[in-house]
């Protein structure tokens, strides 16, 4: 379970429809539990299990509204892309987790990125999307009740990959090894694929792996410009912030790799490519 941060947007739309695997639809309700968490104080404007019923669209305008209230609220620099997104995803051979489970991980994700603060009224809408298999979108709106903006923690890449491995413990969700030790006597002769797939291991590794070490480092340095004031600074944060999730992928791919270079002839499992969502145009709906 990784994080990956993605760049901020004026709309929840396309970071909802990304969640979902498709448009925003206007109509019709979501599955059930496909919201599996969000902002605590909604509970106070709304009936018992109401939530459940909502639209799409519906919790879109809800992310939505605080930009609508505060037309003038923005950033230290000035920026207006209040809404941010975040997801997770489990290793292809995790098990699947229930709705309690991936809930927890959402609170406490929302938590170690600042969006949610206990005993704070006056915080972020948001909500957590379980919309595609073995993945988790935390999307919220920086802009909070009373119009302020919501500080970005410090190392916030480093607070959420901590926590992000906490989870990970706490509810035994532990990668698969690429190789496991094995006494002397019984260990095979290394071939090329074994002696291959070490070598993406270990470039993959989010440890100790270089590509990992770059990552970091990118990060900190996207996020060092993220809070100059002027907007070169940010825009150069951005892109670092699209560069190292660029990384996190080739990561990902190198692992993926390797795990398939072990498997058995014949159970080599597919992964299919799921496109990216056409964007989707803001719309409101008073519910």
């Amino acid at each position: 379970m990784i994080p990956r941060i993605h760049e901020r947007t004026h709309t929840p739309h396309d970071p909802l429809s990304e969640a979902l695997g498709r448009p925003v639809p206007i109509e019709g309700g979501l599955a059930e539990h496909t919201v599996v968490a969000y902002w605590p104080g909604l509970d106070n404007y709304t009936l018992d299990d109401e939530q459940a019923s909502w639209t799409a669209a519906q919790w879109a305008q809800h992310l939505e509204e605080p930009l609508l209230e505060h037309p003038f609220a923005a950033s230290p620099t000035g920026d207006r892309r209040a809404i941010f997104h975040l997801d997770v995803r489990l290793h292809p051979d995790n098990r699947d987790l229930s709705g309690a489970e991936w809930a927890e991980a959402a609170h406490r994700l929302a938590r170690a990125a600042g969006i949610e603060i206990p005993g704070d009224h006056n915080g972020c809408h948001w909500i957590a999307v379980q919309g595609r298999p073995g993945r988790l979108d935390l999307i919220a709106n920086l802009i909070r009740l009373d119009g302020a903006w919501q500080p970005r923690p410090p190392d916030l890449p480093h607070r959420l990959s901590g926590e992000a491995r906490r989870i990970e413990h706490d509810l035994r969700l532990t990668r698969v090894p690429i190789t496991a030790p094995q006494p002397a006597s019984a260990r095979a002769v290394p071939t090329p694929a074994t002696q291959s797939a070490a070598i993406l291991a270990k470039l993959a590794d989010e440890g100790s792996g270089p590509l990992a070490a770059a990552r970091k480092l990118i990060e900190h340095t996207a996020h060092r410009l993220d809070a100059l004031p002027g907007s070169n600074g940010a825009e150069a944060g951005h892109h670092l912030e699209w560069a190292a999730r660029r990384l996190f992928a080739l990561q990902q791919d190198l692992d993926h790799t390797a795990t398939t270079l072990l498997q058995p002839a014949g159970r080599t499992k597919t992964i299919p490519f799921v496109p990216a969502p056409p964007p989707v145009p803001g719309s409101h709906r008073t519910r």
